[in-house]
């Protein structure tokens, strides 16, 4: 059974969404701090932690810095609806993906289930692929989710491992937003949907430049992403 921690300093809320995610198979926890809530994510016991941007004391977006500092347990943050701000900034700061408050329960839960089957490689073709996937100087192992850069552990939050992995499988290729979207989030893309373009600009600063002062993704404007081998 998957272990959610929900982070909120909204009591009621918090209540409400607990007894659906155990109506719905999870085992919920709640916490009202961002304090507790960086203390409850780093004890290793949770699937997946549900948290407010917004909360006095420290907010969820330092809460999430801290947490990322340390683990890279998926984190779904929950914003004000329309605030566009505060999604692009918990993407930047390595969140999965975001719900804008205020939200259903069953959306809530589908969301945080497609996180969890990206996480767990569950989402992959059902064709076995292959145990190593390589591209130039990046290595992932799918299976158990671990990659490396150019001999190095490279750490990437699981849906930053999604998004790289669908363009290692496609190293040298332009592949389109479209396209990413369907691999790695199992949807289509909406309009003014700028999740991809903040993840991979994450993923970006991880893999440095090339020497030619390039990065190692490139970008067709409004057509899609290209991982360059070497």
């Amino acid at each position: 059974m998957h272990k959610v921690l929900i982070v909120d300093d909204d009591v009621d809320l918090t209540a409400m969404l607990s007894r659906y995610l155990r109506h719905e198979g999870f085992d919920a926890h709640a916490v009202h701090s961002g304090e507790t809530g960086v203390a409850e994510a780093l004890t290793r016991q949770y699937s997946i932690v549900v948290m407010d941007i917004m909360m006095p004391g420290l907010p969820g977006t330092e809460a999430l810095r801290r947490i990322r500092a340390n683990s890279r347990i998926p984190v779904l943050m929950l914003t004000a609806r329309g605030d566009n701000v505060d999604r692009i900034v918990g993407l930047d700061m390595g969140a999965d993906d975001y719900v804008p408050k205020p939200c259903t329960p069953g959306e809530l839960v589908a969301r945080i289930r497609a996180i969890l089957r990206r996480v767990e490689g569950r989402d992959l073709p059902s064709s076995p692929g292959p145990k190593v996937l390589q591209a130039g100087g990046l290595v992932l192992w799918p299976g158990t989710r671990r990659a490396s850069w150019q001999g190095q552990d490279l750490e990437l939050t699981g849906t930053e491992f999604g998004l790289l992995e669908v363009l290692a499988r496609h190293a040298g290729q332009l592949v389109s937003k479209q396209e990413i979207s369907q691999q790695a989030f199992g949807k289509p893309l909406a309009p003014y949907d700028r999740r991809i373009d903040v993840h991979i600009s994450s993923i970006r600063q991880k893999l440095g430049l090339r020497s030619d002062g390039q990065s190692w993704i490139q970008s067709v404007r409004g057509r899609g992403y290209q991982l360059l081998e070497d």
